[in-house]
C-alpha cells in the first residue's frame, strides 16, 4: 500500500464517525466546542488504536494463511466496501435522534462502533506489510478532522447527504480491493 491508498482508506473509515457527528452536530446544543473535541479525540484515537490491534491478531494467524495474504486483504476491502452500500441504502431517510448523549460510556460506544472497520484495516496492514504506524497515525487524524467537520456541519445545516457519503467510502474501499490484483 502507498502514501495514496492509506488516505483514501482513511477517508473511508472515517466517514461512519462523521456521519455520527454529524447527527450529533444536529442534537447538540450547549458546550458544541467541548462536546465536539471530546467526540473527535475518542473517534480518531479508536480509528488509531484499532488497525494496530488488527494487525496484531493477524500476525498471530500470519504464518498459516501467508500464501493467501493477497487474496484476503482484498476480500477483507471488497466486504467492507459493500457493507458500507448496503448499510447507506437500508438505512431510514430520518436517522435524526433526539437523544443528546455524550457522557464517558457514549463516546466509548461510538468510537468503539466507528472503529471496527479499521480492524480489519489493521489485518490487511499485516497481510500487505504496510506501514503499521504510519497508517494508524493517519487514519486517526484523518478520523480527528471529519469528525470535527461533520460535527459543525451537522450543527450548521439540517439535511445532508450522509448516505452519499457511505455509498462513496464503500466505492473506495472496494477500489482498494481490486487495486490489489493490478
Amino acid at each position: 500500500m502507498n502514501l495514496y491508498d492509506i488516505i483514501f482508506l482513511a477517508i473511508a473509515l472515517s466517514i461512519d464517525a462523521g456521519v455520527v457527528s454529524f447527527s450529533q452536530g444536529l442534537i447538540i446544543c450547549k458546550n458544541k466546542r467541548k462536546n465536539s473535541f471530546l467526540l473527535a479525540l475518542f473517534t480518531g484515537f479508536f480509528q488509531f488504536l484499532m488497525p494496530i490491534l488488527g494487525f496484531v491478531f493477524a500476525s498471530v494467524i500470519y504464518e498459516y494463511v501467508k500464501t493467501f495474504a493477497s487474496v484476503i486483504a482484498s476480500a477483507i476491502f471488497f466486504v467492507l466496501g459493500i457493507k458500507f452500500i448496503y448499510d447507506a441504502i437500508k438505512k431510514d431517510v430520518d436517522t435524526k435522534s433526539d437523544i443528546c448523549c455524550l457522557s464517558l460510556k457514549c463516546l466509548l460506544m461510538i468510537a468503539l462502533a466507528t472503529s471496527i472497520d479499521a480492524l480489519a484495516a489493521g489485518v490487511n496492514f499485516r497481510f500487505l506489510d504496510a506501514p503499521l504506524f504510519l497508517a494508524s497515525a493517519i487514519i486517526g487524524i484523518i478520523t480527528f478532522v471529519v469528525s470535527l467537520l461533520g460535527f459543525f456541519s451537522g450543527y450548521l445545516f439540517k439535511k445532508f447527504p450522509s448516505k452519499y457519503l457511505e455509498i462513496f467510502s464503500g466505492i473506495i474501499l472496494i477500489i482498494l480491493a481490486l487495486k490489489i490484483y493490478v
